[in-house]
């Protein structure tokens, strides 16, 4: 990555709709309605031979109290001090309209690199509103069409020399999940630290008002995110870079879920969609309740899908600082952890206070230990002899008179750990048993919470000389076999002996009569 480009403009210019074309992917919401866009929203862009990161930002508003608007335009204003180059957008079917020009001095006075692009300029309706953005007096204007793709080649042109001027910057990558290894190896699986080029991606998601944009402004040290008494103001899936007591991390604050019945409104259903595409862009998910309310319907939904996404996961209840009975409230959220999430059993549940900062190291230290038992391999010869204690201990059943026989296994995945296991019948092994491995994996090898998938793969005992051909007879054979038969025919006709035979009598014995002694 080579610069940063902030996109930047009144409500309803097509920002959103830029962004999304930029990153290839329809990462920021988008709808007719202004505001929509309220927190600032990074992503990876591509423009021909260029990469850099956009940011996506509120609409500009005239509004300087602490009001709503007037936290989105501070937000926008940190984002055009923080940004490379800065994008200017207007409306060309509107034309320039006095807010345009208040903000044009603002970008003036703040960012050295501005552009000013005149979007809806398709056809004929947008030729007025381009010619009237020259008299911002920010150098040439660029006539584009965020939504048809047009004039993406004159912002190339404009770009690309400015791309030289700016030292490479490296985005995060996205994280691996699901990753194969050598089912022989016998080695330890290593932990990887979080690096600067490759920082551990967390996600926080929970209700609307649990604390989960106040809780990262915490961990940032600055309100960088917008938050107030007002729930559901957070809309998009918005991610920040930062150390966390050391640790690289690239946060993901997410919009509020609400139960589906409830979730009447367009830009909720959107932001909630978003909110859920970002946990699986997460290596570990933070699930924040709120102490006072905590593990209603909604909360253990969350819980779940974050867990069936294979994502190692952390509850944390905040507002501690708010209980008066803390130890009678910790021991009443374990034992409705462990009786309403018996899927993530053993998890790790911390208390935080996200107003007051307190907890923040509880919380930190549970989640490298998910991350890093979301990372543990385990050796093969551990598996097996685990595996033999186990069937020991507890024998498959044998339904039909067929007994299930376990024969070997073996580590195939990590991130989440994945393992596989051969048998026999394995179409009748009940998911019961499959409990029981799992639960024992956890037990046995200091596993707790992280998701575990076991897999069965048949392995009967196949019959070696099935599929073997008959081998063909010698010419030895051949002559043995036509001589016993030359025997059988070559009867002498007085009863003597055939060759190679034996004597035999004309007459049968009579009754009673013994042979004569030799």
């Amino acid at each position: 990555m080579s610069f940063t480009l902030a996109i930047v403009g009144r409500p309803n210019v097509g920002k959103s709709t830029l962004f999304n074309r930029l990153v290839g992917k329809r990462l920021a919401l988008v709808d007719d309605q202004p505001g929509v866009t309220r927190d600032l929203r990074e992503g990876d862009a591509r423009l021909g031979d260029l990469r850099f990161i956009v940011i996506d930002s509120a609409g500009l508003e005239l509004a300087e109290d602490d009001s709503l608007q007037g936290r989105m335009r501070r937000l926008t204003e940190r984002a055009v001090e923080e940004a490379d180059i800065c994008l200017f957008l207007i409306d060309a079917r509107a034309g320039v309209t006095p807010a345009d020009e208040i903000f044009a001095d603002i970008l003036r006075r703040k960012n050295a690199h501005v552009i000013v692009a005149a979007n809806k300029a398709e056809g004929s309706a947008g030729d007025a509103g381009a010619i009237e953005a020259w008299s911002l007096g920010l150098g040439e204007p660029i006539r584009i069409s965020a939504e048809h793709g047009e004039g993406l080649d004159d912002l190339y042109d404009v770009l690309r020399p400015l791309a030289d001027g700016f030292a490479e910057r490296h985005a995060a990558d996205t994280p691996e999940t699901d990753v194969e290894i050598d089912e022989d190896s016998e080695e330890e699986g290593v932990f990887r630290m979080p690096t600067a080029a490759k920082p551990l991606q967390l996600a926080v998601i929970g209700r609307p008002n649990a604390g989960k944009s106040t809780l990262i402004n915490k961990i940032l040290g600055e309100d960088r995110l917008l938050t107030g008494p007002e729930a559901g103001i957070t809309r998009d899936a918005i991610s920040v870079t930062t150390e966390f007591m050391g640790t690289p991390m690239r946060i993901w604050d997410t919009a509020g879920m609400r139960r589906r019945g409830k979730v009447s409104d367009k830009l909720e259903k959107l932001s909630v969609a978003d909110g859920l595409r970002a946990v699986r862009f997460a290596e570990v998910v933070v699930v924040l309740l709120d102490v006072n309310i905590p593990f209603e319907t909604q909360d253990l939904r969350i819980a779940d899908y974050a867990e069936t996404e294979g994502r190692a996961v952390v509850v944390a209840a905040n507002k501690w600082d708010l209980e008066e009975d803390k130890p009678e409230k910790l021991k009443e959220l374990r034992e409705a952890f462990e009786r309403l999430l018996p899927q993530l059993r053993g998890a790790p549940l911390v208390t935080v206070s996200a107003r007051t900062g307190k907890g923040l190291d509880r919380l930190h230290a549970a989640i490298i230990k998910a991350y890093e038992v979301w990372n543990r391999r385990i050796p093969t010869a551990k598996l097996n002899l685990w595996l033999r204690a186990m069937t020991e201990a507890h024998p498959p059943p044998a339904p039909g008179g067929r007994r299930i026989k376990l024969r070997y296994m073996t580590q195939a995945k990590t991130r989440p750990p994945g393992f596989v296991v051969k048998a026999t019948h394995t179409d009748k092994i009940p998911e019961s048993y499959g409990r029981y491995l799992v639960n024992g994996l956890r037990a046995d090898f200091d596993m707790p919470g992280t998701p575990i998938r076991i897999f069965f793969r048949d392995q009967g005992v196949a019959n070696p000389y099935k599929e073997r051909k008959k081998s063909i007879p010698s010419r030895l054979t051949k002559h043995v076999e036509a001589r016993k038969a030359a025997e059988r025919k070559g009867k002498s006709a007085s009863g003597g002996v055939a060759p190679g035979g034996t004597m035999r009598p004309d007459k049968p014995k009579p009754k009673g009569q013994r042979p004569p002694k030799k």
